[in-house]
């Protein structure tokens, strides 16, 4: 069965000296505050369409990462995923970077990057986001 997953923005005023509220429809998680400094220049308390792409690949990666694990009999204990999303003004999104340290008993080093290669590759998010650069970096903690 397909899910939909509902998010809104209210913006006020123009690009640069604008802001903007997302909220979190379907889970009701929140209201994050999003304007063009904190998504060019510094975060300073507020949120960007980067950070939200970041929070979203990063845990999907991850259940596609214990996923694949599971299925090969190599349940991991944890995984630590981090999502860096570069963007340039003028530009726009130039890469996403992946770096995953993963606790999984019974596998290798070579087994774990890759599995984690194959998540990279598979993961719904990854392969929304083909028109990207995607890099990973995986070991074993």
């Amino acid at each position: 069965m397909a899910t939909t997953r509902q998010a809104h923005t209210i913006w006020e005023g123009n690009l640069l000296e604008g802001k903007g509220v997302v909220t979190f429809d379907s889970s009701g998680t929140g209201e994050f505050p999003v304007s063009w400094p904190s998504r060019a220049e510094e975060a300073n308390g507020r949120t960007s369409p980067e950070e939200l792409i970041a929070a979203a690949h990063s845990s999907c990666f991850s259940m596609a990462l214990s996923n694949g694990l599971a299925t090969a009999g190599t349940p991991p204990t944890e995984l630590n995923t981090r999502a860096e999303v570069t963007f340039q003004p003028g530009t726009g999104i130039t890469g996403i970077h992946l770096t995953v340290a993963g606790v999984v008993p019974g596998l290798d080093e070579a087994g774990f990057v890759k599995a984690a290669e194959d998540a990279k590759a598979n993961c719904p998010v990854s392969q929304a986001l083909t028109g990207t650069t995607i890099t990973l970096t995986a070991s074993l903690a």
